[in-house]
């Protein structure tokens, strides 16, 4: 393990090596054009400038409680909301489990863990090239004292830590619950089957929830209000960066895996997640690396970096402070409330499904996961109404704009449930595209299920695309009600797209625990086959003896069959739910940059128009981007599959083993490992340059482009992810539901889900932290390369956009060209 871990920092250093140096010398070359600004101090502007109002300044509940005193409430819910995480941590840690089964998860949880160590190191080399644009812009234009350039460092890198962290907790609490849900399908009853996966991924949310909530109490609470600017900016930073390395070089990592794995069973024609596939365990650490370590910190950053957005827009946007301070602690509250809503769903709708299924011999594992999110979208819109009318009963002297305000917030909320629903009316087993790739692939092979599996993404998109458009007309209808008028507020239709966003996150727990579900169903299937439980001696009087259980083997491979197609269909949900959040949180991160090179609207406004060339060409730009990044990041997944094909295909040894040795395996996750280090380091820096480049080259231009990468980065997200979802599951209904494995037909399926591997799992759920991260490094990005200009004139400028676009271009190039298959050698 430490050779080859040795082999992949060498890698990433010698890749990295000289673009530190490059770095580090473009830094010179901006530093030297400010030189001259030093001499003439300016107040520090933008986001990082702002200053929090007093929060006790205003009373809440008729003057019974001060803004400051009221969310300090909040900390003892996100305590509660850690300690029902931890409780049931524990509870799955302490759940019976065959030693066979438990040794097969501890191996996975390692090589997740040394995967983890690796990510971590590589993050914080990233964490370098954002170092070096805050300082030059924070300290060196901006003339900023060093302790708030070092505030919003600090928080950078707690941002990082949290996104980091909550993927730790996720990848330990799956591979608790992969053998515990193993184990639990011996008996050949369905509902423990499906208890252990839902209460892992509850565990995750409610944990991720907590704490984002409880650091951003902190901030809002305790630090100084002309701090807190900068805190949040650096925190929303930091997590958007971490999010990101995580989310794509964990999507590239598990579908090297995934594809290798799979192919071999067409090649050799074994079974799924046979032992002596030296691709299995590499696949089960993809399965958490790409489905547990990304969503978990996806969601993270995703919350945050909405929180932040709303924040900045109220400071920028709203006038009256004593607005500000009620809008300020109303989110606040309302993310109070999505701990209780959530987890008292959760109990309801678990004492319904014990009563329902608790004993019942056969069962279909999406129902109860359906009613969990429709329960979850009702009571917390009960509680948004009920919550925001005691908060805020009068808004600027208006009483009736808490039930508006509340009304905006629901059509995020309603969405968080609808959205789940049509996405399953193209990726359920149950769904007709979802059966129509199958019977294309009986008469026309691959070729013809692929070709249906185009045809289901590209409707979903249609319908999820008005789905999300009509909920935020509404929430733009209803924002011209008044709401200017009351709270003092530019451009209100902004602010309610925001608050759409936050709805969409209001059963946060929730979507992220349908979202879990998906890696332990996944993992607990390979987990009983790795286990070789049944080729264990005396192994069925053994566990009547030790666990007081009858098994029946073919019972519960079937089971844990049929649950994995469950969790295949609610991870496909939570994507449009997540990117649907990052695109609509965009708006109200972009128009902060607006009202920074409009001069709070009052200039220039005429540029936001098809009439500023820059600014449509920004708009064509952003395709552009989008495109490039599908192509880098598929290609590092087929490159790196290729590789792993190769060696599995050289190294399998189906006679005389009973299983892959550790040595083969552990070398199949050094190339997954390897090739989503490279494939990552490429995108990072095309991504961070390209920002900077497109920045300097016009800031309408920018705008444009950033909307541009939205809007496209939506459309291009939904078709991948519901496309490959419809793949996967095409393979699963000839798997359970035909039970036609080891047929031409299966293995039709199966090239059709490898296809959608990268689809669903790399590309499109990788789109979602690079729009956010691009809108928010933009910011620094613009407002750099406006004082620049400002100060020295655009020559300086536009050599600079040339350069950081030169570099930019380097690695677009590289993302092919240097990671291209080559036969008979290394890449």
């Amino acid at each position: 393990m430490r050779t080859w871990l040795g082999m992949v920092r060498i890698e990433a250093r010698r890749l990295a090596g000289g673009l530190l140096k490059r770095t580090f010398a473009l830094a010179a070359v901006v530093a030297a054009g400010a030189t001259a600004a030093l001499a003439q101090p300016s107040e520090a502007g933008g986001e990082a400038s702002l200053k929090l109002p007093d929060l006790s300044q205003v009373s809440f509940f008729n003057g019974a409680i001060d803004g400051h005193r009221l969310l300090l409430i909040g900390i003892l819910f996100c305590i509660f909301g850690l300690a029902f995480g931890m409780a049931i941590y524990m509870r799955l840690k302490n759940l019976p489990v065959h030693r066979s089964m438990r040794e097969i998860s501890e191996l996975i949880y390692e090589t997740c863990k040394t995967y983890l160590v690796t990510q971590g190191k590589f993050i914080l080399l990233l964490w370098v090239f954002i170092a070096v644009i805050i300082l030059l812009y924070f300290g060196v234009l901006q003339h900023m004292e060093a302790m708030r350039v070092a505030i919003i460092l600090g928080f950078s890198l707690v941002g990082i830590a949290g996104s980091y962290g909550v993927a730790w907790f996720g990848i330990r609490v799956n591979t608790f619950a992969n053998s515990r849900t193993a184990f639990a399908s011996l008996p050949g009853k369905p509902y423990p089957v499906y208890q252990i996966p839902l209460e892992a991924g509850m565990s995750i949310g409610m944990m991720l929830i907590s704490v984002e909530l409880l650091i951003m109490l902190f901030i809002l609470l305790f630090v100084p209000g002309d701090y807190a600017g900068p805190c949040f900016i650096g925190f929303a930073i930091g997590e958007s960066l971490g999010a990101a390395a995580l989310r794509i070089a964990g999507g590239i990592f598990t579908k090297i895996a995934d594809i290798g794995s799979d192919l071999m069973k067409i090649v050799f024609k074994i079974k799924e997640d046979d032992a002596r596939n030296p691709g299995v365990i590499a696949d089960c650490t993809g399965d958490n690396a790409g489905d547990s370590v990304g969503p978990s910190a996806d969601g993270f950053e995703t919350y945050g970096v909405t929180g932040v957005a709303l924040i900045t827009f109220i400071l920028l946007g709203v006038k009256s402070p004593s607005v500000q301070v009620q809008l300020l602690v109303w989110i606040f509250v309302m993310r109070v409330m999505m701990l209780i809503s959530s987890s008292g769903s959760y109990f309801l709708n678990a004492a319904i499904a014990k009563a329902r299924f608790g004993n019942a011999d056969e069962m279909n594992f999406e129902s109860p996961l359906t009613s969990l999110v429709w329960l979850t979208s009702i009571v917390s819109i009960a509680l948004t109404y009920l919550v925001s009318y005691f908060v805020i009963p009068e808004l600027g002297g208006d009483t009736s704009q808490w039930w508006k305000l509340a009304t905006i917030i629901s059509c995020g909320t309603l969405a968080g449930a609808l959205i789940p629903e049509l996405v399953k009316s193209f990726t359920s087993v149950e769904s007709r595209h979802v059966k129509e790739v199958v019977i294309s692939a009986q008469e026309g092979g691959a070729s013809l299920g692929i070709l249906s599996g185009f045809v289901a993404g590209n409707f979903s998109a249609y319908y999820l695309g008005l789905a999300m458009m009509l909920l935020m007309a509404v929430a733009y209808y209803m924002s011209g009600m008044g709401l200017a008028l009351a709270a003092g507020m530019l451009a209100p239709a902004v602010f309610a797209f925001g608050l759409v966003a936050f709805g969409f996150l209001g059963m946060g727990p929730v979507t992220i625990a349908v979202d879990s579900y998906g890696p332990v169903t996944d993992n607990a299937q390979s987990v009983y086959e790795l286990s070789l439980i049944e080729q264990v001696p005396n192994v069925e009087a053994e566990i009547k003896k030790d666990f007081a259980m009858a098994v029946n083997f073919d019972r519960a491979k079937y089971l844990l069959e049929a649950n994995d197609g469950a969790g295949n269909t609610f991870k496909a949900t939570a994507k449009p739910v997540l990117i649907g959040t990052a695109v609509v949180g965009a708006t109200t991160m972009i128009f902060s940059i607006i009202m920074a090179l409009t001069d709070g609207l009052t200039a220039n406004v005429d540029k936001l128009s098809l009439l500023h060339a820059p600014f449509f060409l920004g708009l064509i730009t952003g395709g552009a981007m989008i495109y490039w990044f599908t192509g880098a990041s598929t290609q590092a997944v087929t490159t790196g599959a290729y590789r792993a094909v190769e060696f599995i295909k050289a190294n399998i040894k189906l006679e005389g083993a009973e299983k892959a040795s550790v040595a083969d395996s552990k070398k199949v996750v050094e190339i997954c490992t390897k090739y989503a280090q490279k494939g990552m380091l490429n995108i990072f820096i095309a991504v961070f340059f390209g920002t900077l480049a497109f920045a300097f080259v016009e800031p309408f231009f920018f705008i444009g482009y950033l909307i541009s990468i939205a809007i496209f980065g939506l459309y291009q997200a939904i078709f991948m992810a519901d496309a490959g979802a419809a793949w996967d599951n095409a393979k699963k209904i000839v798997e359970v539901v035909m039970k036609q494995k080891g047929t031409p037909l299966h293995d039709a399926t199966i090239i059709g889900d490898t296809v959608g591997d990268p689809f669903k799992d790399t590309s499109s759920v990788a789109l979602n932290p690079v729009i956010k991260f691009t809108t928010l490094f933009g910011l620094l990005a613009v407002e750099l390369a406006v004082t620049l200009t400002r100060d020295h004139g655009a020559t300086i400028t536009n050599v600079l956009a040339l350069v950081f676009f030169a570099v930019s271009f380097t690695f677009v190039y590289r993302s092919f060209y240097s990671m291209r298959i080559r036969s008979g050698g290394a890449e």
